[in-house]
């Protein structure tokens, strides 16, 4: 499969970002300059990130859209970094590298993912890094809770099971809706289509034989397997709460659009193959 020229962008400079995790062996080499790294270990990603920016600047200055891409891509690779050195440095914050390393890895991810599968409908948006105000404040309240909580009550946060429990939900949830996204190709799209295109096609194989909504249900159990991996109760219960519902408008506001494309193939879909999330039943046809 030859990747487009967006994702092969996306990649190359989400790892030249993500390459900062190597500075603690880099730094290290020289016995001079290794007490840098035990001293100043945030100023020397800091320092990575600003000249990683600078060289960005200059690289793509003349090519605004490709910039807005290696931006993204790249500041991602950075912070992807930083969660897999704070799980080696953090202490009890290491469980919180787990955590910044996936989400990073998440919001890169969908773009490539859309940018190897269906380009059609890829944009700046396919990072998912301004999907909503909601989502924004759900990380935030996220983090939040984490950090009081691990200041106030830190064994809290050091349940092991927890931990490799959410992580192990994480990792499928990431895993599942990546699965959806290969196999569906350019019938996928991060929005609910109201036209349908004449290539458009009903998918029922591969993950979509297990479910009829697996890139949802991917996203509905990686979001909640965040928040056990954190220890973060509080936010487990409305990441649930929210999560359900939305994913439970969603899926029926989309159903209606399915069942008019698609006709009786889609009922009969419907009646051999679940939503695959909890208490969700998607639009019924009413005879």
């Amino acid at each position: 499969m030859a990747l487009i020229r967006q994702a092969r962008l996306s990649l190359s400079t989400f790892l030249v970002g993500a390459f900062a995790c190597l500075l603690p062996i880099i730094v290290g080499i020289s016995q001079t300059t290794s007490y840098l790294w035990g001293e100043f270990q945030v100023f020397v990603v800091l320092l990575y990130a600003v000249v990683y920016n600078g060289v960005l600047v200059l690289v793509y200055m003349q090519e605004r859209d490709t910039y807005k891409i290696a931006v993204r891509a790249g500041n991602l690779g950075v912070a992807f970094a930083s969660g897999v050195l704070i799980t080696f440095y953090g202490g009890s914050w290491s469980v919180f590298g787990w955590y910044f390393t996936a989400l990073t890895f998440f919001h890169w991810s969908e773009y490539f993912t859309t940018a190897a599968t269906n380009t059609r409908s890829l944009t700046l948006e396919s990072f998912l890094l301004d999907h909503s105000r909601e989502y924004q404040l759900a990380a935030l309240a996220s983090w939040t809770e984490f950090t009081l909580e691990w200041f106030f009550f830190p064994g809290m946060k050091q349940v092991r099971f927890l931990n490799i429990l959410g992580l192990i939900i994480t990792i499928g949830g990431e895993a599942l809706r990546k699965a959806s996204m290969f196999t569906a190709g350019r019938n996928f799209n991060h929005y609910v289509q109201h036209t349908k295109h004449q290539d458009h096609r009903l998918v029922t194989n591969g993950v979509y034989k297990l479910f009829r909504h697996p890139s949802y249900v991917g996203w509905f159990y990686w979001s909640i397997g965040t928040q056990i991996m954190l220890c973060n109760p509080c936010c487990l219960i409305g990441y649930t709460i929210v999560s359900w519902r939305f994913f439970n408008e969603r899926i029926y506001e989309e159903e209606i659009y399915l069942l008019n494309f698609f006709g009786e193939d889609y009922l009969e879909y419907q009646r051999r193959v679940p939503t695959g999330l909890p208490f969700i039943q998607g639009y019924r046809w009413q005879v």
